[in-house]
């Protein structure tokens, strides 16, 4: 079960981001970054496995996930999960949560992982005096329902080997953007119970589609690391173009 043990730490000035040398994000202002800055409140450490946002959750900050992974869910009463979305850095964490009165899901690390902290009665702030900043948070709530939209086709129609690969083929390309991948490995800290409550399958079902696409030489992984062995033909196994992916805001 997850925890909510977290603590705070110093954390690097906006201005100096490293985050923002990288090409997933669009150049900002030094004004807009400052404002940010401003606003930040604290910079959080979380251990794996910790909550970073509860369901139900009344008080939800709105973060920006700077190092680490994490995933948002949802919750059946009888225990049975659906992840929703996986978070990779430069991600905006807690928008729906910081809005609404309540969360109406849960977000989880899944890694150890750092989080640039913004307190919900500050964002309205953001809305009233720097426009720029408010239409940026709105196309990033556009794009995570973009993510949710894919998974959910994935679910819907898709095999479970279409399925598994079209979740590879995401996380490659918005690893690489973010230049976590070498050689087309990259980071793979998902467990098949984890793939299984992302895909919408059994978890038995879940490790035989997974084997077989080993074996079929799709991918392979050691030590944590999963490398895309043909990148092309995982991408046309589910349909997907080869486009680049658009630049997109930092908070």
């Amino acid at each position: 079960m997850a925890t909510s043990a977290n603590q705070s730490r110093i954390g690097v000035p906006c201005l100096a981001c490293p985050l923002r040398l990288k090409p997933a994000f669009k150049d900002k202002t030094d004004d807009e970054v400052r404002f940010i800055q401003a606003m930040k409140m604290e910079h959080r450490l979380l251990p794996a496995g910790a909550d970073i946002i509860q369901p139900g959750q009344e008080d939800a900050a709105l973060y920006t996930l700077f190092s680490g992974w994490a995933f948002r869910y949802k919750s059946l009463p009888d225990g049975r999960r659906q992840i929703l979305n996986f978070l990779l850095p430069g991600d905006l964490v807690g928008l729906q949560a910081s809005l609404l009165s309540a969360a109406q899901h849960g977000i989880e690390a899944l890694t150890e992982v750092e989080l640039c902290a913004f307190p919900r009665k500050r964002v309205w702030d953001l809305f009233v005096r720097m426009p720029s900043l408010s239409y940026e948070i709105a196309w990033l709530g556009s794009r995570e329902e973009s993510l949710i939209d894919e998974n959910l086709t994935s679910v819907g129609q898709r095999n479970a080997a279409e399925r598994i690969a079209a979740l590879l083929i995401s996380l490659h390309r918005r690893a690489d953007a973010l230049g976590l991948v070498s050689e087309n490995s990259f980071r793979f800290p998902l467990s098949q119970q984890q793939l299984a409550d992302a895909l919408g399958l059994s978890l038995v079902h879940t490790s035989k589609t997974w084997a077989k696409l080993r074996r079929a030489g799709l991918f392979s992984v050691s030590g944590g690391r999963l490398t895309l062995l043909n990148p092309r033909l995982t991408a046309r196994m589910v349909s997907l173009f080869e486009r680049e992916l658009e630049p997109r805001p930092l908070i």
